[in-house]
């Protein structure tokens, strides 16, 4: 199987886009991956690879035949997202096929991935803390430009992205690498001091809390404008029918705050 890994690394095929080919998870990919051959594979996901590759049979002599070109990479390529794309259109809603296919591919790449996490039951507690995390992520990533620095930081440092590829503000990105690289490697060599560690982490979580004070402070005094609202309108509850004039006069009465 080494000759197929050969391929498939020449070809520029992730185990994601293999696996979404074949309609399987991706530990089921390394698992098909550790088989002596091709033929081991069950007939369904053979016959798929072998019309991926346009091949005959799975043997090593026939892999060794395969020319890598320009020509063979596009026509692969063709089929594979040919093939994505069907599986797509089947699952995807009217709105999305709306989307640039880059796009369509980025979304069905991402859930595909996290249908994989979730129902490959390993650390299932642990991948389900960490898809939370994301999807916290994905609420704040327009409000806290730091957030994308980091992601692009860990794109870059897991070779996925090149090192100088700047998709936000160059000059923090630029910043904001350098600083997070030093940090990451003091955690990694263990040359951070512990107290001064103890020390940071413990500013950390008074400004978490400050924050979250912050926010239960303002959660509360936009209560208690909208009760005055309500009551100055004569409501007793907040609405669909009256939820526009409502909002009005919470405005109205900040303003008067000001």
């Amino acid at each position: 199987m080494n000759k197929l890994n050969e391929i498939l690394q020449e070809l520029g095929i992730s185990k994601v886009k293999l696996a979404k080919y074949l309609g399987v998870s991706r530990q089921m990919i390394y698992n098909y991956l550790e088989l002596g051959s091709i033929n081991n594979w069950p007939k369904e996901k053979r016959l798929l690879l072998l019309k991926l590759l346009d091949i005959e049979d799975g043997s090593d002599k026939t892999l060794s035949k395969i020319k890598i070109t320009p020509d063979y990479i596009m026509e692969v390529e063709a089929r594979l997202n040919q093939n994505i794309k069907e599986t797509f259109e089947i699952e995807g809603s009217a709105e999305l096929k709306k989307l640039p296919k880059s796009d369509q591919q980025l979304y069905s790449d991402i859930t595909y991935l996290i249908k994989d996490k979730l129902t490959e039951g390993y650390k299932h507690d642990e991948t389900v803390a960490s898809l939370t995390y994301i999807y916290h992520i994905l609420q704040c990533i327009d409000n806290i430009e730091e957030v994308k620095f980091f992601l692009a930081y860990i794109s870059k440092l897991t070779c996925f992205s090149q090192p100088n590829e700047f998709k936000y503000n160059e000059d923090k990105q630029f910043v904001f690498e350098g600083i997070v690289h030093s940090a990451t490697s003091l955690y990694t060599n263990g040359g951070a001091n512990k107290s001064r560690v103890i020390e940071a982490r413990s500013r950390f979580v008074q400004e978490i809390e400050r924050k979250k004070e912050e926010v239960l402070s303002r959660t509360e005094q936009l209560n208690l404008i909208q009760l005055q609202a309500l009551r100055e309108l004569g409501y007793t509850k907040f609405t669909n029918e009256n939820k526009d004039e409502v909002i009005e006069k919470i405005a109205e009465i900040e303003c008067r705050r000001v």
